[in-house]
């Protein structure tokens, strides 16, 4: 089946532009969502469309009317996305054996929506019991979105890469302009499975970028909360480049040559798309530039995403499989990587957070103070240690106190004030050093204040944490935000029982701190 039918054909003089469509669908009311692996920008969906050069509204959760005014000022055509959602994932999975896919060892499955008025969701489970080594599925490339099928070349799309144009945001233009197209869409099937899941996963809540100002609130005193109002300021930057981008593919441009892509789609509607790509995008590794971000039915975010799980999506032969790493039962959820990632991106790319997260951690921003008389010279000394002016140390989960050992060097560095001091402390081992008893109870002090005071950012205390979470019907994104704050206090607690630890062992209590002039900031 063609991939992008309804290519036009200019002739002169040419036809005027038609009214443009301002909406593609209607923004999602409130949800809940999960996974990929890539530290991008956002997390929601689009709703089943049958296009009709109409306008785009929803009348409920589930129904989508996808119409608007032809040019005799038409009708609404209704689509219908069933709650029950028995047949659709068979669709799914009929359309792609019969456009390629070989026999595999998956099945789609239902799990429950916390929201009654969404639609159950899909997970991909084992449709046998399978061994470490097996291969799962492998989907064929003519099944696979890329930036290169996107933007009709390679060249093309290596250009757009290099030129910092979001990959992302190229795929969701894309996805947007293919939904327009409805059933006439060869990657209707797919589509229609991308707004069934609206982007949700595991935990059924979506990423929040999509989540009102209150309910941001949930996530007062955490610096995940800046994370995602930085987040969503750069996909406005993608809204305003999205036009380049079309003018410069021309596979879009020759199928859509009046669609300009900032009045067909509303920033809204572009941002729900941008999230929706990048809960479900893939990363291959030992591909070209512009096969590297890939969306794969089969894949996320109907593959579940754990940190402590090695299997991986890989381009093969034309393919991309899914070799699991350990033994399944038929009927268990499959499980793929997410990366090295914290829960703070886990929680913004794809809606989750994991309590078992080994790469999970806090950054500590630290700089020398400007003001310091001898900045330069501690600047260079930090740098052959290196060390920057402007130093992030990054606190991992249950490595807390590796991480305060790292940064006590660094800290004791903007105390001193002799210039043969400077290299001795900044590589000084073990956690007294022995150059100035009240220097050390200084650096010890402000480094306890400091996450004092980011714990005293929070508006809930760990133990009122706890509480919440063991309400089970708490609201799915306030828990999932609780789960990520929890974890996020839970190491600065560890950070702060360190510090003082370290102040115990101290070998005279009675020595006041040093005044320190050019003490570090901490940011």
């Amino acid at each position: 089946m063609a991939l992008c039918p309804m290519h036009r054909h200019c002739i002169s003089p040419p036809p005027p532009p038609r009214v443009l469509p301002r909406y593609l669908s209607t923004a999602l009311s409130h949800s809940i969502a999960i996974p990929p692996c890539s530290g991008h920008r956002l997390a929601s969906s689009f709703h089943s469309i049958h296009r009709r050069r109409n306008f785009c509204r929803t009348s409920s959760s589930d129904t989508l009317l996808a119409g608007s005014r032809n040019e005799e000022g038409g009708k609404h055509e209704e689509v219908i996305v069933s709650k029950k959602g028995g047949g659709e994932s068979d669709d799914l999975k009929s359309w792609m054996h019969r456009n390629g896919l070989p026999p595999c060892k998956v099945v789609l499955m239902d799990r429950p929506s916390h929201d009654e008025k969404h639609s159950s969701i899909h997970y991909v489970a084992a449709s046998e019991d399978l061994q470490a080594g097996d291969v799962a599925f492998s989907v064929p490339d003519s099944l696979v979105v890329t930036l290169e099928r996107v933007l009709g070349n390679e060249t093309i799309a290596e250009l757009l890469a290099s030129n910092k144009l979001s990959e992302l945001a190229c795929l969701a233009l894309y996805l947007m302009y293919e939904k327009k197209q409805g059933k006439k869409s060869f990657w209707y099937p797919y589509i229609r499975e991308l707004d069934r899941q609206r982007g949700r996963g595991q935990l059924a809540v979506e990423s929040p970028l999509l989540w009102s100002e209150s309910e941001l609130d949930y996530l007062t005193g955490s610096p995940t909360k800046d994370e995602v109002l930085q987040r969503a300021e750069g996909i406005k930057k993608e809204y305003n480049e999205i036009d380049t981008v079309w003018f410069m593919a021309g596979s879009l441009f020759q199928q859509y040559p009046y669609d300009i892509p900032t009045e067909a789609f509303t920033f809204e509607i572009f941002k729900q798309a941008f999230v929706a790509v990048q809960s479900c995008v893939v990363h291959l590794q030992k591909v070209s530039l512009a096969r590297r971000f890939a969306l794969v039915p089969l894949g996320p975010p109907l593959l579940a995403y754990r940190s402590n799980c090695k299997a991986m999506l890989t381009a093969v032969d034309g393919a991309v499989q899914l070799v699991v790493d350990r033994e399944y039962k038929a009927g268990d959820t499959i499980a793929v990587w997410c990366g090295p990632q914290p829960n703070s991106k886990l929680l913004i790319n794809y809606g989750f957070v994991d309590e078992d997260n080994a790469y999970d951690r806090l950054v500590v921003e630290v700089a020398l103070s400007t003001d310091d008389p001898q900045y330069q010279d501690k600047r260079m000394v930090a740098q052959r240690n290196g060390k920057l002016s402007i130093q992030a140390f990054h606190v991992h989960a249950g490595k807390e106190k590796e991480a305060i050992l790292d940064m006590l060097p660094y800290l004791r560095l903007g105390y001193v004030s002799e210039p043969s001091e400077m290299q001795s402390v900044i590589s000084s081992q073990g956690p007294i050093c022995p150059v100035s008893p009240c220097m050390e109870r200084a650096v010890l002090d402000q480094l306890a204040e400091y996450f004092k005071s980011r714990l005293a950012r929070y508006p809930t205390t760990l133990n009122e944490d706890e509480s919440l979470l063991a309400n089970p019907t708490l609201n799915p994104r306030k828990r999932v935000a609780t789960q990520l704050v929890r974890l996020e206090k839970k190491i600065l607690t560890a950070c702060l029982q360190v510090t003082a630890n370290l102040i115990d062992q101290l070998p005279d209590h009675t020595v006041s701190p040093c005044p320190a002039l050019y003490a570090p900031v901490f940011k």
